[in-house]
């Protein structure tokens, strides 16, 4: 078993073990958050990794979900509609996908910057829709008193059993683009990323792969999206302004956007800093310290803080140089062994 192996191992179980070790609010707060926010921002990372798409319209498709499972299940002030829970989840997850499709439609037609501000552009187009329109998303106040659903007598408004849901669907969302990376589609994408002419003219269309990505992060970002709204209990046009969209971009650029685990540690370090931040710096000052923090991780690790370990573990990890004399040592011993 590879070190690498027995790593993803112990974190797994440690990930398991920490609702039963950790009080409420270490477990619903720091931990239930930082795997909704997370989960969010692995669809960036999805997108930036295999595809080198930058997008700050995470934060709006996830809006989109939480929208429509608010809207289907928590009615108010006559907006709204009843709906199974199951059958709500399903139709807002469907309509974060197929926002995040209508998006890549827009954003293939550009690249770099322009893709960027373009996905901006977009996210600020539904966060001022949402604002001051009242029929389907009930303006300014949006939608209060969503409650998490409970399956087969398990409540998953308490703690631990949030906490459990929010790790499931984070592992189910990990894997599924580690996954992807190896498939056909997912290799394309990374081809798509290094040399698009190529690829374009051993048959391939770039543009519809591009879409494709868009509409799996979609998806990706819509159940960081639930999982957020029934953290939070409620959503309103401030859960989709300018800065929760510039959040998921500073978690998935502190964590590592080569890395789709650096989404998970990326948001884990916001959630630190933006929850503790009263205790070095007046709360006033949390967007001062945070942006210290990440202008530090990006001078210096500019692959985020996966990067960092990786670089520091290299360090300290034998090189051929360091093991040739100790396998030469070896060699000889058994040579003389065999003489013997």
């Amino acid at each position: 078993m590879t070190s690498g192996t027995l790593f993803r191992a112990a974190l797994l179980v440690a990930l398991v073990a920490f609702p039963f070790f950790a009080n409420d609010f270490w477990v619903q707060q720091i931990g239930g958050r930082t795997l909704g926010l997370g989960t969010i921002a692995l669809s960036l990372v999805f997108l930036a990794a295999h595809g080198g798409m930058l997008s700050l319209g995470q934060m709006a498709l996830a809006g989109v979900a939480g929208y429509a499972v608010a809207y289907f299940t928590a009615p108010v002030a006559g907006v709204g509609l009843l709906l199974p829970w199951p059958a709500a989840v399903a139709v807002a997850l469907a309509l974060s996908t197929l926002a995040g499709l209508l998006v890549g439609l827009i954003a293939v037609r550009t690249s770099g910057i322009y893709t960027l501000m373009l996905t901006l552009a977009i996210a600020m187009g539904f966060y001022y829709l949402a604002l001051q329109n009242y029929a389907l998303f009930n303006g300014f106040t949006g939608f209060t008193q969503v409650e998490a659903p409970s399956v087969a007598g398990i409540a998953f408004n308490t703690p631990r059993a949030f906490y459990g849901l929010c790790l499931g669907a984070a592992l189910a969302c990990y894997a599924a683009v580690t996954y992807l990376a190896t498939t056909p589609f997912g290799l394309a994408m990374q081809a798509a990323r290094d040399n698009p002419r190529r690829l374009s003219a051993l048959g391939y269309h770039v543009a519809s792969l591009r879409v494709a990505a868009f509409g799996i992060a979609g998806l990706i970002a819509g159940i960081g999206g639930v999982l957020s709204l029934w953290l939070n209990g409620s959503i309103s046009p401030g859960s989709i302004a300018l800065v929760p969209t510039i959040d998921v971009l500073m978690a998935a650029v502190l964590g590592g956007l080569g890395h789709p685990i650096g989404a998970y540690v990326g948001a884990l370090l916001f959630v630190i800093v933006q929850n503790f931040a009263i205790d070095f710096i007046d709360r006033e000052r949390f967007n001062t310290l945070i942006g210290l923090i990440f202008l530090a991780v990006v001078l210096f690790s500019p692959d985020g803080v996966i990067g960092l370990a990786r670089r520091v573990r290299m360090l300290f990890a034998p090189t051929p140089e360091k093991t040739r004399p100790a396998m030469d040592a070896a060699a000889g011993l058994d040579a003389a062994n065999d003489k013997t």
